[in-house]
């Protein structure tokens, strides 16, 4: 598969945000990755995952949420801002050639999660599905109940805390959401062989449900058709 990376300047109002856009030849979609506290574009944990999406043949989006003058604990907590940023780089996208007219889904890691969730809720006809590792959904508010795409949760089965607040958005959501549990793993995948399991399993939900937009017959073409002809 051929790829091709470049760092992007995404304009977010007063700030500049630095992005890793990766295209794939063909590709059939764009994933777009937010980030949990404390983490940046440069997560190893994210780029394993987006390399098997950019595998798969997905593009990717790798973001910086914070500026490094806003990267302080109380900014990294801020779940209402990273939404916010989420959402501008959505719009980013759309109107970028080359992604505009790609499926869009999201990946969020940790509170990454919550923003993506949060994001999704503002941005309804734009992103197709949410992904999640270890993420933290009880952030995301009553917006959960807004979500309106298929979600698949990732938790390690060591992760009790997190994996039980995901049962109780997964019990709570009105779409289809599933919770798939990575056996022996932690909060950050570190056991051999987990984070594998993360990035197949994100892999085959994408293929799944981030798929290209079905044709759509414009209006004007059932008008002239049931249009009475003359003559």
């Amino acid at each position: 598969m051929t790829t091709w990376t470049t760092t992007e300047r995404i304009a977010q109002g007063e700030v500049s945000l630095e992005g890793d856009l990766t295209l794939t030849e063909h590709a059939t979609g764009v994933v777009l990755f937010a980030h949990g506290s404390g983490s940046s574009r440069h997560s190893p944990r994210n780029q394993a995952v987006a390399r098997e999406l950019n595998r798969r043949g997905f593009a990717t989006l790798l973001a910086d949420l914070l500026t490094p003058e806003e990267d302080t604990r109380q900014q990294r907590f801020d779940i209402g801002l990273l939404a916010d940023r989420l959402v501008g780089i959505i719009d980013w996208l759309r109107a970028r050639p080359g992604t505009a007219d790609m499926p869009l889904g999201l990946f969020g890691a940790s509170t990454g999660g919550a923003a993506a969730l949060l994001a999704a809720a503002a941005r309804p006809d734009a992103v197709r599905t949410i992904v999640s590792r270890g993420g933290r959904p009880d952030l995301a508010g009553p917006a959960l109940i807004e979500v309106r795409v298929p979600t698949l949760m990732i938790v390690g089965e060591r992760d009790e805390a997190v994996l039980e607040l995901n049962e109780e958005a997964r019990s709570t959501m009105r779409v289809h959401a599933e919770v798939r549990i990575i056996p022996s793993a932690t909060h950050l995948f570190e056991e051999p062989g987990a984070l594998e399991s993360v990035g197949e399993e994100a892999g085959e939900w994408f293929q799944a449900f981030l798929t290209p937009v079905p044709y759509k017959r414009h209006p004007a073409l059932d008008y002239m058709a049931s249009a009475p002809r003359w003559g």
